[in-house]
Protein backbone atom coordinates (compact mmCIF):
# COMPACT_ATOMS: atom_id res chain seq x y z
CA UNK A 1 0.00 0.00 0.00
CA UNK A 2 1.44 2.95 -0.66
CA UNK A 3 0.68 6.23 1.14
CA UNK A 4 0.24 9.00 -1.71
CA UNK A 5 0.21 11.82 0.14
CA UNK A 6 3.75 11.14 1.74
CA UNK A 7 5.27 9.98 -1.63
CA UNK A 8 3.79 13.30 -3.10
CA UNK A 9 5.77 15.26 -0.05
CA UNK A 10 8.82 13.19 -1.02
CA UNK A 11 9.38 13.68 -4.76
CA UNK A 12 8.01 17.71 -4.23
CA UNK A 13 10.77 17.99 -1.60
CA UNK A 14 13.41 16.27 -4.27
CA UNK A 15 12.14 18.62 -7.29
CA UNK A 16 12.09 21.81 -5.06
CA UNK A 17 16.03 20.93 -4.04
CA UNK A 18 16.91 20.36 -7.83
CA UNK A 19 15.45 23.50 -9.15
CA UNK A 20 16.93 25.92 -6.56
CA UNK A 21 20.31 24.56 -6.87
CA UNK A 22 19.96 26.16 -10.46
CA UNK A 23 17.97 29.05 -9.71
CA UNK A 24 20.59 30.41 -7.48
CA UNK A 25 22.89 30.44 -10.52
CA UNK A 26 20.00 31.79 -13.22
CA UNK A 27 19.22 34.89 -11.09
CA UNK A 28 22.39 35.80 -9.72
CA UNK A 29 24.12 39.71 -9.60
CA UNK A 30 24.95 39.86 -13.51
CA UNK A 31 21.30 39.10 -14.80
CA UNK A 32 19.36 40.43 -11.99
CA UNK A 33 20.76 43.91 -12.66
CA UNK A 34 20.59 43.64 -16.57
CA UNK A 35 17.23 42.17 -16.23
CA UNK A 36 16.40 45.20 -13.75
CA UNK A 37 18.06 48.12 -16.56
CA UNK A 38 15.60 46.20 -19.31
CA UNK A 39 12.34 46.25 -17.60
CA UNK A 40 13.33 49.66 -16.09
CA UNK A 41 14.26 51.28 -19.31
CA UNK A 42 11.03 49.65 -21.20
CA UNK A 43 8.50 50.75 -18.21
CA UNK A 44 9.73 54.24 -18.84
CA UNK A 45 8.71 54.20 -22.15
CA UNK A 46 5.79 52.08 -22.31
CA UNK A 47 4.92 54.71 -20.27
CA UNK A 48 5.16 57.32 -22.25
CA UNK A 49 3.86 55.75 -25.29
CA UNK A 50 0.26 55.03 -23.93
CA UNK A 51 0.31 58.79 -23.82
CA UNK A 52 -0.55 59.16 -27.42
CA UNK A 53 -1.92 55.79 -27.97
CA UNK A 54 -3.96 56.09 -31.19
CA UNK A 55 -7.81 55.40 -30.52
CA UNK A 56 -7.59 52.31 -33.65
CA UNK A 57 -4.74 50.57 -31.92
CA UNK A 58 -6.18 47.25 -31.74
CA UNK A 59 -5.92 46.69 -27.72
CA UNK A 60 -9.05 44.35 -27.45
CA UNK A 61 -7.09 41.82 -29.92
CA UNK A 62 -3.71 41.72 -27.74
CA UNK A 63 -5.62 41.93 -24.27
CA UNK A 64 -7.20 38.67 -25.64
CA UNK A 65 -4.67 37.25 -27.65
CA UNK A 66 -2.25 37.06 -23.95
CA UNK A 67 -4.76 35.81 -22.17
CA UNK A 68 -6.07 33.57 -24.31
CA UNK A 69 -2.54 31.95 -24.62
CA UNK A 70 -1.96 31.86 -20.69
CA UNK A 71 -5.29 30.47 -19.92
CA UNK A 72 -4.33 27.90 -22.68
CA UNK A 73 -1.00 26.80 -21.64
CA UNK A 74 -1.27 24.83 -18.72
CA UNK A 75 0.66 21.88 -18.39
CA UNK A 76 0.56 19.36 -15.78
CA UNK A 77 3.98 18.63 -13.61
CA UNK A 78 3.98 14.85 -12.68
CA UNK A 79 7.27 14.41 -11.13
CA UNK A 80 7.65 11.48 -12.31
CA UNK A 81 10.85 9.56 -13.01
CA UNK A 82 11.85 6.60 -15.53
CA UNK A 83 11.56 3.35 -12.81
CA UNK A 84 7.64 4.74 -11.93
CA UNK A 85 6.76 3.34 -15.10
CA UNK A 86 8.12 -0.22 -13.64
CA UNK A 87 7.35 0.41 -10.09
CA UNK A 88 3.89 2.49 -9.69
CA UNK A 89 2.39 1.66 -12.60
CA UNK A 90 0.20 -1.44 -10.70
CA UNK A 91 -0.53 0.91 -7.94
CA UNK A 92 -1.72 3.45 -10.21
CA UNK A 93 -5.43 3.61 -8.23
CA UNK A 94 -3.83 4.17 -5.13
CA UNK A 95 -2.07 7.51 -6.30
CA UNK A 96 -5.37 9.82 -6.66
CA UNK A 97 -4.31 11.79 -4.32
CA UNK A 98 -1.05 12.10 -5.63
CA UNK A 99 -2.07 13.62 -9.03
CA UNK A 100 -4.43 16.04 -7.37
CA UNK A 101 -1.39 17.51 -5.56
CA UNK A 102 0.62 17.60 -8.93
CA UNK A 103 -2.51 19.83 -10.08
CA UNK A 104 -2.69 21.83 -7.53
CA UNK A 105 0.92 22.37 -7.59
CA UNK A 106 0.89 23.07 -11.61
CA UNK A 107 -1.65 25.55 -11.10
CA UNK A 108 0.02 27.48 -8.55
CA UNK A 109 3.10 27.92 -10.13
CA UNK A 110 1.64 29.05 -13.08
CA UNK A 111 -0.42 31.98 -11.41
CA UNK A 112 2.80 34.41 -11.51
CA UNK A 113 2.52 34.22 -14.99
CA UNK A 114 -0.99 35.01 -14.69
CA UNK A 115 -0.15 38.27 -12.80
CA UNK A 116 2.80 39.80 -15.07
CA UNK A 117 0.62 39.45 -18.50
CA UNK A 118 -2.44 41.56 -16.17
CA UNK A 119 0.45 43.84 -14.45
CA UNK A 120 1.89 44.47 -17.88
CA UNK A 121 -1.25 44.68 -19.94
CA UNK A 122 -3.50 46.81 -17.10
CA UNK A 123 -1.85 50.42 -17.96
CA UNK A 124 -2.69 49.15 -21.86
CA UNK A 125 -6.29 48.65 -21.25
CA UNK A 126 -6.85 51.22 -19.19
CA UNK A 127 -5.90 53.67 -21.85
CA UNK A 128 -7.84 52.22 -24.23
CA UNK A 129 -11.02 51.47 -22.28
CA UNK A 130 -11.37 54.09 -19.12
CA UNK A 131 -14.93 54.07 -18.98
CA UNK A 132 -14.57 50.42 -17.96
CA UNK A 133 -12.30 51.24 -14.83
CA UNK A 134 -9.86 48.77 -12.63
CA UNK A 135 -12.63 46.90 -11.36
CA UNK A 136 -14.13 45.60 -14.20
CA UNK A 137 -10.05 44.74 -15.45
CA UNK A 138 -9.42 42.67 -11.26
CA UNK A 139 -12.88 40.73 -12.65
CA UNK A 140 -11.58 39.44 -15.87
CA UNK A 141 -8.29 38.62 -14.35
CA UNK A 142 -10.95 36.45 -11.86
CA UNK A 143 -12.31 35.08 -14.97
CA UNK A 144 -8.80 34.05 -16.42
CA UNK A 145 -7.48 32.45 -13.27
CA UNK A 146 -11.37 30.36 -13.57
CA UNK A 147 -10.98 29.53 -17.49
CA UNK A 148 -6.95 28.44 -16.63
CA UNK A 149 -8.06 25.67 -14.10
CA UNK A 150 -11.00 24.65 -16.47
CA UNK A 151 -8.04 24.15 -19.38
CA UNK A 152 -5.19 22.34 -16.87
CA UNK A 153 -8.19 20.02 -15.97
CA UNK A 154 -9.17 19.08 -19.67
CA UNK A 155 -5.68 19.11 -20.89
CA UNK A 156 -5.18 16.46 -17.98
CA UNK A 157 -8.11 14.37 -19.14
CA UNK A 158 -6.76 14.85 -22.38
CA UNK A 159 -3.12 13.22 -21.55
CA UNK A 160 -5.19 9.82 -21.41
CA UNK A 161 -5.23 10.02 -25.11
CA UNK A 162 -2.45 8.43 -26.88
CA UNK A 163 -3.39 9.77 -30.35
CA UNK A 164 -1.25 13.35 -31.19
CA UNK A 165 -3.60 14.95 -33.90
CA UNK A 166 -6.50 14.53 -31.28
CA UNK A 167 -4.64 16.68 -28.32
CA UNK A 168 -3.66 18.80 -30.98
CA UNK A 169 -7.11 19.54 -32.20
CA UNK A 170 -8.73 19.36 -28.26
CA UNK A 171 -5.70 22.23 -27.49
CA UNK A 172 -6.25 24.53 -30.73
CA UNK A 173 -10.03 24.42 -30.43
CA UNK A 174 -9.93 25.76 -26.40
CA UNK A 175 -7.08 28.27 -27.50
CA UNK A 176 -9.26 29.80 -30.58
CA UNK A 177 -12.79 30.13 -27.47
CA UNK A 178 -10.37 31.23 -25.00
CA UNK A 179 -9.30 34.08 -26.96
CA UNK A 180 -12.58 35.12 -28.23
CA UNK A 181 -14.08 34.93 -24.82
CA UNK A 182 -11.36 37.85 -23.86
CA UNK A 183 -12.21 39.54 -26.82
CA UNK A 184 -15.83 40.02 -26.27
CA UNK A 185 -14.78 40.13 -22.47
CA UNK A 186 -12.23 43.50 -23.14
CA UNK A 187 -14.96 45.28 -25.18
CA UNK A 188 -17.76 44.51 -22.30
CA UNK A 189 -19.48 42.25 -24.37
CA UNK A 190 -21.12 39.99 -22.06
CA UNK A 191 -23.80 38.26 -23.98
CA UNK A 192 -21.00 37.07 -27.06
CA UNK A 193 -18.48 36.10 -24.40
CA UNK A 194 -21.04 33.85 -22.51
CA UNK A 195 -22.15 32.03 -25.76
CA UNK A 196 -18.57 31.92 -26.83
CA UNK A 197 -17.88 30.11 -22.53
CA UNK A 198 -20.85 27.86 -23.21
CA UNK A 199 -18.85 26.91 -25.89
CA UNK A 200 -15.96 26.27 -24.33
CA UNK A 201 -17.59 24.14 -21.50
CA UNK A 202 -19.06 21.87 -24.40
CA UNK A 203 -15.27 21.13 -25.06
CA UNK A 204 -14.01 20.39 -21.88
CA UNK A 205 -17.09 18.28 -21.28
CA UNK A 206 -16.16 16.44 -23.91
CA UNK A 207 -12.75 15.65 -23.09
CA UNK A 208 -13.88 14.12 -20.10
CA UNK A 209 -16.16 12.18 -21.81
CA UNK A 210 -13.13 11.30 -23.67
CA UNK A 211 -10.81 10.43 -20.77
CA UNK A 212 -13.77 8.41 -19.21
CA UNK A 213 -13.64 5.95 -22.15
CA UNK A 214 -10.00 5.29 -20.95
CA UNK A 215 -8.85 2.36 -19.18
CA UNK A 216 -5.91 4.32 -17.42
CA UNK A 217 -3.35 6.61 -17.43
CA UNK A 218 -0.89 6.95 -20.82
CA UNK A 219 2.54 6.66 -18.25
CA UNK A 220 5.12 6.92 -20.74
CA UNK A 221 3.07 10.19 -22.29
CA UNK A 222 3.31 11.80 -18.89
CA UNK A 223 6.87 10.68 -18.29
CA UNK A 224 7.84 12.38 -21.76
CA UNK A 225 6.43 15.59 -20.93
CA UNK A 226 7.32 16.13 -17.66
CA UNK A 227 11.18 15.37 -19.01
CA UNK A 228 10.92 17.91 -22.15
CA UNK A 229 9.95 20.56 -19.36
CA UNK A 230 13.21 19.80 -17.05
CA UNK A 231 14.85 19.35 -20.51
CA UNK A 232 14.06 22.81 -21.07
CA UNK A 233 14.65 24.19 -17.15
CA UNK A 234 18.26 22.33 -17.83
CA UNK A 235 18.85 24.05 -20.89
CA UNK A 236 17.79 27.50 -19.58
CA UNK A 237 20.22 26.66 -16.36
CA UNK A 238 23.32 25.43 -18.68
CA UNK A 239 23.57 28.64 -19.93
CA UNK A 240 24.87 30.14 -16.02
CA UNK A 241 26.34 26.83 -14.32
CA UNK A 242 27.33 23.19 -15.50
CA UNK A 243 23.96 20.99 -15.60
CA UNK A 244 25.22 16.96 -16.06
CA UNK A 245 21.74 16.23 -16.28
CA UNK A 246 21.54 18.03 -19.96
CA UNK A 247 21.17 15.93 -22.79
CA UNK A 248 22.49 17.84 -25.48
CA UNK A 249 20.16 17.56 -29.29
CA UNK A 250 22.57 18.43 -32.43
CA UNK A 251 21.60 19.50 -35.84
CA UNK A 252 23.47 18.71 -38.84
CA UNK A 253 23.29 22.38 -40.40
CA UNK A 254 25.70 21.32 -42.97
CA UNK A 255 25.63 24.83 -45.02
CA UNK A 256 26.01 26.88 -41.93
CA UNK A 257 28.79 24.62 -40.59
CA UNK A 258 30.77 24.63 -43.79
CA UNK A 259 30.56 28.79 -44.09
CA UNK A 260 31.70 28.78 -40.32
CA UNK A 261 34.89 26.70 -41.17
CA UNK A 262 35.44 27.45 -44.41
CA UNK A 263 38.42 30.24 -42.82
CA UNK A 264 39.86 28.04 -40.44
CA UNK A 265 43.23 26.07 -41.77
CA UNK A 266 43.44 22.51 -40.67
CA UNK A 267 46.86 23.42 -38.77
CA UNK A 268 47.50 21.48 -34.91
CA UNK A 269 46.97 25.14 -33.14
CA UNK A 270 43.74 25.31 -35.10
CA UNK A 271 42.45 22.38 -33.31
CA UNK A 272 39.58 24.42 -30.78
CA UNK A 273 39.01 27.11 -33.26
CA UNK A 274 37.28 24.28 -35.49
CA UNK A 275 35.71 22.86 -32.59
CA UNK A 276 34.63 25.82 -31.00
CA UNK A 277 32.85 26.87 -34.48
CA UNK A 278 31.61 23.70 -35.29
CA UNK A 279 30.02 23.50 -31.47
CA UNK A 280 28.52 26.65 -31.38
CA UNK A 281 26.66 26.09 -35.18
CA UNK A 282 25.13 22.70 -34.42
CA UNK A 283 24.77 22.67 -30.62
CA UNK A 284 21.02 23.34 -29.27
CA UNK A 285 22.05 25.94 -27.35
CA UNK A 286 24.34 28.65 -28.15
CA UNK A 287 23.33 29.30 -31.90
CA UNK A 288 19.83 29.71 -30.68
CA UNK A 289 20.50 32.19 -27.51
CA UNK A 290 22.35 34.48 -29.72
CA UNK A 291 20.39 34.55 -32.44
CA UNK A 292 17.44 35.60 -29.46
CA UNK A 293 19.36 37.79 -27.53
CA UNK A 294 20.08 40.20 -30.96
CA UNK A 295 16.35 39.87 -32.12
CA UNK A 296 15.17 41.38 -28.68
CA UNK A 297 18.38 44.00 -28.58
CA UNK A 298 17.54 45.14 -32.17
CA UNK A 299 13.53 45.01 -31.16
CA UNK A 300 14.83 47.18 -28.06
CA UNK A 301 17.02 48.97 -29.84
CA UNK A 302 14.04 50.25 -32.75
CA UNK A 303 11.59 50.89 -30.93
CA UNK A 304 12.87 53.42 -28.03
CA UNK A 305 13.27 56.81 -29.28
CA UNK A 306 16.22 58.12 -26.51
CA UNK A 307 19.13 57.43 -28.49
CA UNK A 308 21.32 57.18 -25.10
CA UNK A 309 19.33 54.39 -23.98
CA UNK A 310 19.12 52.77 -27.61
CA UNK A 311 23.27 52.67 -26.93
CA UNK A 312 22.74 51.31 -23.81
CA UNK A 313 20.48 48.73 -24.79
CA UNK A 314 22.68 47.40 -27.31
CA UNK A 315 25.42 47.32 -25.28
CA UNK A 316 23.58 45.34 -22.57
CA UNK A 317 22.82 42.79 -25.40
CA UNK A 318 26.58 42.61 -25.81
CA UNK A 319 27.11 41.85 -22.20
CA UNK A 320 24.32 39.26 -22.30
CA UNK A 321 25.37 37.80 -25.82
CA UNK A 322 29.02 37.08 -24.46
CA UNK A 323 27.97 36.28 -20.84
CA UNK A 324 26.58 33.05 -22.43
CA UNK A 325 28.86 32.15 -24.64
CA UNK A 326 31.49 31.66 -22.29
CA UNK A 327 29.44 28.54 -21.40
CA UNK A 328 31.36 27.52 -24.79
CA UNK A 329 34.48 27.08 -22.32
CA UNK A 330 33.27 24.14 -20.37
CA UNK A 331 31.09 22.47 -23.55
CA UNK A 332 33.23 19.37 -23.46
CA UNK A 333 34.36 18.90 -20.25
CA UNK A 334 33.20 15.35 -20.12
CA UNK A 335 34.82 14.24 -23.03
CA UNK A 336 37.90 12.74 -21.61
CA UNK A 337 40.05 12.11 -24.92
CA UNK A 338 40.07 15.87 -25.84
CA UNK A 339 42.67 16.20 -22.89
CA UNK A 340 45.20 14.02 -24.84
CA UNK A 341 44.81 15.90 -27.92
CA UNK A 342 48.58 17.04 -28.62
CA UNK A 343 47.50 20.83 -28.01
CA UNK A 344 48.08 23.25 -25.97
CA UNK A 345 46.24 25.21 -23.41
CA UNK A 346 47.18 29.06 -24.77
CA UNK A 347 45.88 27.34 -27.91
CA UNK A 348 42.68 26.49 -26.91
CA UNK A 349 41.98 29.88 -24.67
CA UNK A 350 42.94 31.96 -27.07
CA UNK A 351 40.61 30.60 -30.34
CA UNK A 352 37.50 30.61 -27.50
CA UNK A 353 38.55 34.41 -26.96
CA UNK A 354 38.90 34.70 -30.49
CA UNK A 355 35.78 33.78 -31.56
CA UNK A 356 34.21 35.22 -28.85
CA UNK A 357 35.35 38.60 -30.19
CA UNK A 358 33.91 37.67 -33.61
CA UNK A 359 30.42 37.03 -32.30
CA UNK A 360 30.40 39.93 -30.51
CA UNK A 361 31.86 42.07 -33.19
CA UNK A 362 29.76 40.54 -35.76
CA UNK A 363 26.40 41.73 -33.28
CA UNK A 364 27.67 44.84 -32.66
CA UNK A 365 27.75 45.55 -36.73
CA UNK A 366 24.77 44.18 -37.00
CA UNK A 367 23.15 46.83 -33.94
CA UNK A 368 24.56 49.57 -35.84
CA UNK A 369 22.48 49.00 -39.01
CA UNK A 370 19.66 49.56 -37.27
CA UNK A 371 21.07 53.50 -36.77
CA UNK A 372 21.66 53.51 -40.22
CA UNK A 373 18.27 52.44 -41.26
CA UNK A 374 16.41 55.20 -38.62
CA UNK A 375 19.45 57.93 -39.80
CA UNK A 376 20.85 58.27 -36.85
CA UNK A 377 24.95 58.81 -36.99
CA UNK A 378 26.08 59.82 -33.71
CA UNK A 379 24.03 56.37 -32.46
CA UNK A 380 25.91 54.65 -35.22
CA UNK A 381 29.18 55.43 -34.19
CA UNK A 382 28.58 55.29 -30.53
CA UNK A 383 27.50 51.56 -31.28
CA UNK A 384 30.07 50.34 -34.05
CA UNK A 385 33.12 52.62 -31.22
CA UNK A 386 31.43 52.17 -27.90
CA UNK A 387 30.51 48.26 -28.67
CA UNK A 388 33.91 47.38 -30.32
CA UNK A 389 36.14 48.86 -27.42
CA UNK A 390 33.26 47.31 -25.21
CA UNK A 391 33.69 43.91 -26.52
CA UNK A 392 37.32 43.56 -27.10
CA UNK A 393 37.42 44.82 -23.24
CA UNK A 394 35.24 42.42 -21.82
CA UNK A 395 36.59 39.39 -23.64
CA UNK A 396 40.11 40.05 -22.73
CA UNK A 397 39.92 41.30 -19.39
CA UNK A 398 36.79 39.33 -18.07
CA UNK A 399 36.91 36.12 -19.90
CA UNK A 400 40.17 35.86 -19.77
CA UNK A 401 40.16 36.38 -16.35
CA UNK A 402 37.49 33.90 -15.97
CA UNK A 403 38.77 30.85 -18.25
CA UNK A 404 42.04 31.29 -15.99
CA UNK A 405 40.57 30.91 -12.33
Amino acid sequence: MIDAKQFWRRRFSEHMKETNRYLKYIFNGHISFAMLFFISALAYYYQQWLVDLPESFPTAWIIATAFGLVASYSPVRTLLQEPDLVFLLPAEYQLNDYFKRCLYYSYIVQLYIILLVAAALGPLYFASYPELGIQYYLMMMVILLVIKAWNMISNWWMLKDRNPRTRLVDQGLKTVLNIAIFYFLAQGEWIFASIVTVLLVGVVLFSYSLSRQKAGLAWDLLLEKDQQRMRTFYRIANMFADVPHLKNTVKKRHALVNAMISTVSYRQDQTFAYLYRITFTRSSDYLGMYLRLIAIGALAIWFVPNVWVKIAFAILFLYLSAFQMMTLWNHHRTIIWLDIYPVKQDWKEQALLKWLKQILLFQTFLFGLLFIFQWNLIGLLAVWVGGSLFSLAFVNMYVKQKLTT
